[in-house]
């Protein structure tokens, strides 16, 4: 099961951090709808839990799978693909040099003076931002930052996996 939980991660990871990565260098951050279509790629890359749970189901364990297991195997393939989505996206910042700290700052700046913040309280912002790109150059603020935009989503699917699959009528195998 270890196998499967490392094979399905990595390509759930290698399919959202390489279109996400790709698609943002290449828009420069500044893509309308931005989150919708990441976390839109997202779900679809972290539908191979359902894919790897249900063959598991169905192939190794005879149709039947508990919770517990199959929320198991849905969170150890989530784990894998955060971490490939943070690596394929350090390896993306890393070729193409770009300040993504910065360009996110100065959009979230032009934001907040185009809602009509002024005076103290835009200087305030501005003081976040600054504090944020400071924060964001430290591998050990960014990596987890990067993980967590991803990982909730996997555990999201890993559990309505686990609730749907360990139903062993739900979508069961076909007998030949």
């Amino acid at each position: 099961m270890l196998r499967k939980i490392f094979s399905y991660g990595f390509v759930a990871g290698l399919m959202v951090g390489v279109p996400l990565s790709i698609l943002t260098i290449v828009t420069a951050c500044r893509l309308p709808y931005g989150m919708l279509i990441g976390y839109t790629v997202m779900l679809i890359a972290l539908s191979l839990v359902f894919a790897a749970v249900k063959r598991h189901r169905d192939v190794d364990l005879g149709g039947e799978i508990g919770f517990w297991p199959a929320l198991g195997m849905g969170l150890g393939i989530s784990i894998v693909a955060s971490v490939i989505y943070v690596v394929t996206w350090e390896i993306a910042v890393a070729i193409s040099g770009m300040d993504f700290a910065s360009v996110y700052a100065q959009t979230m700046i032009e934001r907040e003076k185009a809602a009509g913040t002024g005076g103290a309280d835009l200087a305030k912002f501005v003081d976040q931002m600054n504090s944020f790109k400071a924060q964001y150059a430290n591998p050990l603020f960014r990596w987890p930052m990067s993980f967590i935009e991803i990982f909730p989503v996997g555990v999201l699917v890993s559990l309505v996996t686990a609730a749907l699959l360990r139903n062993s009528s739900f979508l069961p195998t076909r007998r030949a």
